[in-house]
């Protein structure tokens, strides 16, 4: 855990927050639909309680998932926004933390399976209500697109044209939101992000679309790709929460929902954000103020 003075938690915010306490990818996944575990449902204890007891919060982390999780080689140290995240509920329950490397969709099979007690940056989606329970979203992960110097769009009607070609990921969310939302553009669709961003810095399109956070570290390796814009009208976001596994007693549920309504309304998930993408070298004054977190 790191030690650093924006971990500190005030007096006012224990009490806050111990008073929450007190009240209480495919294949893989349909395989988890048809076979989750009784025992997940069934256990006598639950997650809180074996949290405080055992004094461990075991939590999923994801190598190269930036701003999310960042792991440093050399020392094998984790940072990135999730980190901020389980440091700041570890040291409000007095707990220490235990890795599980994972990835996005290993996490439900993780928590599932009884490896880990929470699943950072994970989105909500129906097929995941399913089998697992979610506490709400910490923030909405908004799209929009980078665009080429000197090309202007605030809305999607803007690259919403035949003119306007448009490079995105072949069956990524972004594809998804480009055909959804620009569908009269000339969309090109390219086996990798690494490819789309050779097209995009070629200039042979005028635009990528994609969430936030590819476009914002995107840039960052390479201004010369452009500018990022949050398109609006309509507003587009997917949601980004933290999984748990499905428990009669919904009391860690609860806390952990308390514990994102208590830091999103304080400002304090937006700063571990940003601090997060600062290890893209994503600079504070680039982050849109339209996101919100």
């Amino acid at each position: 855990m790191t030690q650093s003075d924006d971990l500190h938690i005030s007096e006012d915010r224990r009490e806050a927050l111990r008073y929450a306490l007190a009240i209480g990818s495919g294949a893989a996944l349909s395989a988890a639909i048809a076979t989750t575990p009784a025992s997940a449902e069934d256990a006598a204890d639950n997650t809180l309680d074996r949290v405080r007891a055992a004094k461990v919060l075991r939590i999923a982390v994801l190598p190269g998932e930036l701003p999310y999780f960042n792991k440093d080689l050399a020392s094998g140290t984790w940072s990135g926004m999730c980190i901020e995240m389980a440091n700041d509920i570890a040291k409000l329950l007095d707990v220490k933390l235990e890795y599980t490397e994972s990835t996005y969709g290993n996490s439900i099979l993780d928590l599932q399976a009884n490896k880990i007690d929470v699943g950072f940056a994970l989105n909500p989606t129906p097929q995941r209500a399913l089998v697992v329970d979610f506490c709400g979203a910490v923030f909405h992960h908004p799209f929009g697109a980078m665009l080429k110097k000197g090309m202007e769009a605030k809305t999607w009607a803007d690259i919403n044209k035949p003119e306007v070609k448009i490079a995105v990921d072949v069956g990524s969310a972004n594809e998804a939101v480009a055909r959804r939302f620009a569908p009269n553009a000339t969309i090109k669709s390219l086996k990798s992000r690494d490819e789309v961003m050779l097209e995009m810095s070629s200039g042979r399109v005028d635009c990528v679309v994609n969430a936030l956070v590819l476009g914002l570290t995107a840039i960052a390796k390479n201004p010369n790709l452009g500018t990022y814009k949050i398109l609006q009208t309509p507003p587009v976001a997917i949601p980004s929460s933290m999984a748990m596994r499905r428990e009669g007693d919904k009391r860690w549920r609860d806390f952990l929902s308390v514990w994102v309504d208590y830091n999103r309304g304080i400002g304090q998930m937006r700063e571990w954000f940003v601090k997060g993408l600062a290890l893209s070298n994503v600079k504070a004054e680039d982050v849109p103020v339209e996101l919100n977190i």
